[in-house]
């Protein structure tokens, strides 16, 4: 299994310059890729191989004088760009033929200098390495000053050096981790326990033993910050280097917002996996929900990317991850006896079973049918298979047949 451990760096102004040139120079190589194989299918011709590419594009092309700068830059960087134009042709590809799943890919587009992400990778074979001093060192680039939070568990495969919308750098190291020996290290969780979440707005997780967990809306919380800073930004003369400043200042705001998120999500899935074996979600369209009035609260609450999270470290830790189908009735079936009652609106917050007379809260009840179908409940066992009527599909209908009604009682009349 392999795993990235990433760390904070801070390269010096020469530094920094050499990296700007190395992030340049890897963008160049992967524009001329996807420049060089979109002409060959406009002249009907079979599509470049790496091979070629890499002789043409890296190799024949530093003797040019209008390419000349690519033999500033450590070629590893150079033919990992060329690989990455090949990652994405052969995604797209993939995605085209339904060998992918997921949404369709496009075709792979140009990269800009004003992107919000640059990187460049080095694999083994560039000989960068981690001095004694507890530096980084990269061909052409230098030592670079890492803030190291955590020792690395084995010798790194690669390094991915990034630089972010806010002017920051990193180190992100790719670590190849054996899961068995991961699972041994942690200590696995008294019985069989198992726990079912059920995520909302409201409150950010319900688990299936009553526990709930507050929503921290960390973007609802910066939103005065965030619009202060943005109205500044538009007042800038575009291209003047106080617009810069101010882009800086707006992508800051922006990537605290990020990692407080991610900080709350990695200390909440780590808590989970570590106290249950199973683990039981809903799988939900986040998608489709971010198209509603609400778009603006599913995405500050981050459910994919906690889902995520608790899906690889269950693989890490040698538990059990299940996710049941989004049309499985959580809210209307009643966890006591099975009952599947009529569709509950929104500002519901509990409801009585008319079976059983058991008052249920709706984050709870509904945390707990989703623990149910993931151990294969039987009140849950064969629901969820067929999509059910939207509300307003049922309005619809309903609508419907009492016009037709009406229309019938008049012809009688």
């Amino acid at each position: 299994m392999q795993l990235r451990y990433s760390f904070r760096l801070y390269p010096e102004p020469g530094q920094q310059r050499a990296l700007a040139r190395a992030f340049g120079c890897a963008r160049v190589v992967f524009n001329d890729t996807v420049q060089a194989r979109r002409d060959a299918h406009a002249a009907n011709k079979p599509y470049p191989t790496s091979k070629i590419l890499s002789a043409s594009l890296i190799t024949v092309a530093k003797q040019r004088p209008e390419r000349s700068f690519l033999g500033e830059v450590s070629a590893v960087v150079l033919q990992q760009a060329l690989r990455d134009a090949d990652t994405a042709y052969a995604n797209f590809f993939a995605s085209r033929k339904g060998e992918r799943k997921g949404p369709k890919m496009g075709e792979p587009s140009f990269r800009s200098r004003k992107d919000a992400r640059q990187a460049i990778r080095f694999t083994a074979n560039a000989r960068w390495k981690i001095t004694k001093g507890g530096r980084l060192s990269l061909p052409k680039i230098g030592g670079l000053k890492v803030k190291w939070s955590r020792s690395l568990p084995c010798v790194p495969s690669s390094v991915t050096v990034i630089k972010d919308a806010a002017g920051r750098y990193f180190a992100s190291f790719v670590i190849d981790t054996d899961p068995a020996a991961d699972a041994a290290a942690v200590p696995a969780p008294d019985g069989d326990s198992c726990v079912g979440i059920d995520l909302g707005l409201n409150h950010f997780a319900v688990l299936a033993n009553g526990t709930k967990i507050d929503s921290p809306r960390f973007l609802r919380r910066a939103e005065k910050k965030l619009k202060k800073a943005q109205r500044e930004l538009s007042r800038k003369q575009k291209g003047s280097k106080n617009r810069e400043k101010a882009r800086l200042r707006v992508a800051r705001a922006h990537a605290q917002v990020a990692d407080a998120r991610k900080e709350f999500g990695h200390q909440l899935s780590t808590r989970i996996i570590r106290e249950n074996q199973t683990v039981v979600v809903e799988n939900l369209a986040v998608s489709a929900l971010a198209r509603t009035r609400l778009a603006k609260s599913v995405h500050d609450a981050g459910w994919s990317q906690f889902v995520d999270m608790l899906e690889y470290k269950a693989k890490r830790y040698g538990r059990v991850f299940v996710q049941i189908g989004r049309f499985t009735p959580t809210t209307r079936t009643c966890s006591a006896c099975g009952h599947v009652d009529g569709p509950k609106p929104l500002h519901v917050r509990e409801w009585t079973c008319p079976a059983c007379n058991t008052l249920h809260d709706r984050d709870v009840n509904a945390a707990k049918n989703v623990k149910a179908a993931g151990q294969g409940g039987s009140s849950l066992r064969n629901v969820g298979k067929t999509k059910p009527p939207a509300p307003s599909e049922a309005r619809h209908d309903v609508k419907k047949q009492e016009a037709t009604e009406s229309r019938t009682r008049s012809r009688a009349a």
